[in-house]
This record gives structure tokens, C-alpha cells and sequence, in this order.
């Protein structure tokens, strides 16, 4: 049984493990507002805010996919839908001002839009402050990144979301209500011999346990892509163990390893959204990328424990990892350890894993003023999309030679993999011409890559020539302040 308020109601409702929340609402509950699209998390029409308690009692706001978020995690939660907002002939300021702009016109896509544009409005509004925080555009286009809409184009939606704070500031009652009375509803409890079950635990300890009894049971966290098998491929989990509400998962913890290097421990089940902050401060690179990994939606689920154990040859976070040198912590019945990332990964979604082994945390080392990153992304579209290749390259110059040099690629191999052979031809060398021609050219003996819907394998081997030519640029840009054309050169390959 799932227990949780909807729209300010408490609902207890029984559900299939592999039940989602697009399901629970129009299936169950006959809450049809929230529309089916894609049902893989890409266009939007699904949008929901599901809400949590933090310490002072405040709920707080998130956007999700309902489509492929498990029903099961709503518990103790509170979940809002577009027939929550208005209350008569009051609208909340997201739909009055979606209406005012025309900001709609088939209308499919339209709730979705709101609910967007209602964590927004939720986010600016959350601490209270007169005047509510600044809307960017860089966090308006971010809020609504993961919203297609294909009749009325976004011009009248930006002018609605920019518009948003000249409604009076009318929220249904419900919400102003809601308090942590949500969280007050016990988590499922762990059951080592029933038949079908969501199982929740909340401590590291009951994870081991319930792996040791049910190993073969699959692990879900944000959902982001578990869930597709189930959309997409119409399968059914008897039994499912959701990492979400686990303690030690969901730390974010500094450390230093045996090798004296500083850093922090990324709980497994830390999503995108809680770690993008630290990335915004030690590494603005890797913090880019981020906004470039899915939309808003999947950045609230998503978690960098789960892209890492998905083992996808273009899982966008894994290159950036090996090309910091990270490592990981695991846990499992078997005790734990701790292993490179480079080790990890074996074949095509193939891992070091052990049976019951669960990723506990990721390694980020701190951030040497003496070491560079760069990552680039190459993909279809801007947002929302997934890589035909993605490159992180790091590297230390010192006395104008390069050292430590870590060339990671995505998309170009089995497994996210480094560039071994081009690493070769650049380590202890000055970053010339000659040094990464050698590299380029060495890249044939590091991959083979594959031809695909995203990309045939001569425009990924030409790919990432080009972005070993765009590093020696940055370089060149970086080491002697050449002209801003280089630049504009480097940044068109």
C-alpha cells in the first residue's frame, strides 16, 4: 500500500511494484489531467511536482517524470497535479499567466508545461524573500528543457514563465496548508519472503540484508532508465528495492584516500540535482555538462551512483569520472571494497559487480589549481538528448610539458573507456601540433566504434579527432592568450 496526499488529500492506495505514477493517477485514481507522451521520460507531458518535507517542516518542490517514477516512491511524499492549482476561478499564477499569454494551443502538452513552471514559481518563492528570486534565463530554460511542446513554440510559454510573478500570488489553500504531515507515513517495510513487494529501506544495513535474501532483484533510484523496461518493454518486477530513503546512500561526505588525495564520497543514490552545486563550485566543467544530461525532470531523479552501474557506453557521467581518476565504494553481502573506476566496467553493460553488490559511493577527487578538465558533449539536440560522443579530457601542464594526462570518450567503445594510446603520445610532451596529430592518430589503435542511429562510426572516429584538435587549441588559448578567432575555431569543430 502507498500512502501519500495528493493535491493536499491523503490517498492509500494499493499498487504493483511496478506500477508508476502516470499509472497510479489515470489507472487508479482517475486523475487523467496528467498526460501520457512518449512514456520514456523525453517529452514532458507527465510532469508532476512530488514534494518532501525538509527539516523545518517546509515542503519543498521537485519536477518529475511521472511516466517512469514508481508510484511506490510517493510514499510519505506529497504529490501535486495540474487539478490541484486552481481552486474555482482562482488560478495559480503559472496557469493565469499560460492563459494571458496564449501560451497554449492543443493543450496536450499544456499541464505538463505548468506543472514545470509551478516547481518554478514553487523554487523562487521557497525561502520567503520579497522580491522572490531573480528568474534567469539560463534557469528558465532549464526548468522548461524537458517540455516539448509542438504547436504553440515558446515564445508565449517564456512570456508566460517571465510573467509569472505579475499574478497575485494565489496557491490553493491545500498547499499553504501542507505541512510535514506527509512524512509522517511509515516506509513499506522490508519483507524477506513475500511473493511481490516494493521494498524501502532506509539503512545500508537493511540493503545488504535485503540483497543477501533477494540479489536478484532489481535496484531502482531515480527510475530514469529501470523504468523504460517496463514502458518500453512491457516488463514486469515481481520485486523491486528502491535505494532512495537509504542513509548512507544519500551522503555527500569529504574524505581522503590511502593515496593522501582529499575529496568527497558521492552517496549512490545523490541525484543530479543535489550534487550539481559542489560541480558548480570544484568543477564548472563537469557542472556544464550536467545541464546538457537529460532535463530538470531527470536531474531531480536521476543519480550518479545509478548512470554509473547502468554501464551504458554513453552514460554521460563516467568519462568525466576516469578522466579525474575517481573510485568506488562498494557494498554487498560479501563485505565491502573499494576498486578504480577503471576497473569497473568490462563489456557492454558488463560490471565488476558482485552478486547483491550495490554502489555505495563515487570518489570525486578535490578540485588541483594544477590540473585542468574539460568535457564536451556532441549530441542531436542542445538538451534532453543523448550523446553520439561524449570527451573529458585532464591533464597537468607543468614546465610546458603535459603529465597525468586522462583522455576518457563515451559513445566510442563497448564501455566508457580511456584513450590509453593517445594518452601515450601526449604524456611528458609540450601540447604542439605534432604531439596531437600523434594523438589523433593514435586513437584508431584506443577504438572502433560502432555505426548507430546517432551516429556512424567514421563520424565518431572523425568526432573525436575534432575534439582532441579543440583541447590543443584550448591549450594554445590557455598557455599563450592567442587570438579570440583560435578560439572561435576550436569551438566550431
Amino acid at each position: 500500500m502507498i500512502d501519500f496526499l495528493l493535491n493536499g488529500q491523503p490517498r492509500h492506495c494499493a499498487a504493483s511494484p511496478d506500477t508508476s505514477v502516470l499509472e497510479l493517477l489515470r489507472d487508479s485514481l482517475g486523475q487523467t489531467g496528467t498526460k501520457e507522451g512518449c512514456a520514456s521520460g523525453d517529452c514532458g507531458a507527465c510532469t508532476v511536482a512530488i514534494g518532501e518535507a525538509g527539516p523545518d517542516g517546509t515542503v519543498r518542490f521537485h519536477s518529475a517524470n511521472a511516466c517512469i517514477t514508481p508510484a511506490h516512491q510517493l510514499q510519505g511524499r506529497v504529490l501535486a497535479t495540474v487539478e490541484g492549482l486552481a481552486r474555482g476561478e482562482s488560478l495559480h499564477p503559472a496557469q493565469a499567466a499560460m492563459v494571458e499569454c496564449h501560451g497554449s494551443q492543443c493543450g496536450f502538452c499544456t499541464p505538463g508545461i505548468v506543472m514545470s513552471l509551478f516547481t518554478l514559481y514553487e523554487d523562487q518563492h521557497a525561502d520567503g524573500t520579497t522580491p522572490p528570486a531573480l528568474l534567469t534565463p539560463q534557469r528558465l530554460e532549464a526548468a522548461l528543457g524537458g517540455n516539448l511542446c509542438r504547436c504553440t513554440g515558446y515564445r508565449p510559454i517564456r512570456d508566460a514563465a517571465l510573467s509569472m510573478g505579475d499574478y497575485p500570488h494565489a496557491r490553493p489553500a491545500w498547499l499553504e496548508q501542507c505541512t510535514d504531515a506527509a512524512a509522517t507515513s511509515p516506509s513499506s517495510p522490508v519483507e524477506h519472503h513475500g511473493d511481490s513487494a516494493f521494498v524501502q529501506p532506509e539503512s545500508l544495513a537493511e540493503l545488504v540484508d535485503e540483497r543477501t535474501y533477494h540479489p536478484e532483484a532489481p535496484i531502482v533510484a531515480g527510475g530514469t532508465d529501470l523504468w523504460l523496461e517496463v514502458t518500453q518493454r512491457l516488463a514486469r518486477f515481481a520485486r523491486v528495492v528502491d535505494v532512495t530513503r537509504v542513509t548512507e546512500l544519500n551522503a555527500i561526505e569529504e574524505a581522503t584516500l590511502e593515496d593522501g588525495r582529499e575529496g568527497w564520497w558521492i552517496g549512490g543514490a545523490v541525484t543530479y540535482s543535489r550534487l550539481e552545486p559542489l560541480l558548480a563550485d570544484h568543477y564548472p566543467a563537469f557542472a556544464h555538462l550536467l545541464h546538457r544530461l537529460g532535463s530538470a525532470q531527470v536531474r531531480n531523479r536521476g543519480t550518479l551512483g545509478g548512470n554509473i552501474a547502468n554501464a551504458s557506453p554513453i552514460g554521460d557521467t563516467p568519462p568525466v569520472l576516469l578522466a579525474l581518476g575517481s573510485r568506488l565504494w562498494l557494498t554487498g553481502p560479501e563485505g565491502e571494497r573499494e576498486l578504480p573506476l577503471d576497473d569497473f566496467f568490462l563489456g557492454y553493460k558488463k560490471t565488476d559487480l558482485r552478486e547483491g553488490e550495490v554502489i555505495r559511493a563515487t570518489f570525486l577527487p578535490r578540485h588541483e589549481p594544477s590540473r585542468h578538465l574539460r568535457v564536451w558533449k556532441l549530441s542531436k539536440r542542445r538538451e534532453d538528448d543523448i550523446s553520439a560522443v561524449l570527451g573529458a579530457f585532464g591533464w597537468r601542464l607543468e614546465d610546458g610539458l603535459l603529465h597525468d594526462v586522462r583522455l576518457a570518450f563515451g559513445g566510442m567503445a563497448a564501455t566508457p573507456k580511456r584513450a590509453t594510446a593517445a594518452e601515450a603520445a601526449l604524456e611528458g610532451q609540450a601540447p604542439s601540433a605534432a604531439a596531437f596529430q600523434a594523438a589523433r592518430l593514435a586513437l584508431a589503435e584506443d577504438f572502433q566504434p560502432m555505426s548507430d542511429v546517432r551516429g556512424s562510426a567514421d563520424y565518431r572516429r572523425l568526432s573525436a579527432a575534432n575534439l582532441l584538435e579543440r583541447l590543443r587549441l584550448v591549450m594554445a588559448q590557455e598557455t599563450t592568450d592567442a587570438p579570440r578567432e583560435v578560439m572561435l575555431h576550436a569551438y566550431a569543430h
